[in-house]
């Protein structure tokens, strides 16, 4: 079974909840802490490809209103720099699970990850809530 990445932050209750899931199936996991560890541009790209900058920040968030994001208009740099400082500005978690990918709480994506990694099962595309 291939092994599946969580990226969050430890205090939020989405993140806890992907990592139980997960490890209620005993599924291999490697978590990911943002506040601890940035994301790598190049990961982050791939989130950004699959569900867009729209799809990936979360406008509903303490992060996002608190920073006046909706207000701005700001560059792909900066952007990825703010992500950088404030993860919580992302729909998290984000996981990764070899080419699939998920946002936000989603169980249904993440049933999806489990059912790819089973031998003889057909891929699953990314999905989100």
């Amino acid at each position: 079974m291939q092994n599946i990445q969580i990226f969050g932050v430890k205090n939020s209750p989405s993140a806890r909840a992907a990592e139980r899931f997960f490890k209620e199936r005993r599924a291999p996991i490697q978590f990911v802490d943002l506040k601890q560890k940035r994301m790598a541009p190049g990961e982050i790209k791939r989130f950004i490809e699959r569900f867009g900058w729209a799809g990936l920040i979360d406008a509903e968030s303490a992060a996002y209103q608190n920073a006046g994001m909706k207000y701005l208009k700001l560059m792909e740099t900066e952007l990825l720099e703010r992500i950088a400082k404030e993860p919580k500005l992302l729909r998290l978690p984000l996981v990764r699970a070899g080419n699939q990918l998920s946002i936000g709480e989603n169980e249904e994506a993440w049933k999806a990850m489990l059912a790819s990694a089973m031998p003889g099962s057909a891929t699953a595309g990314g999905t989100r809530t």
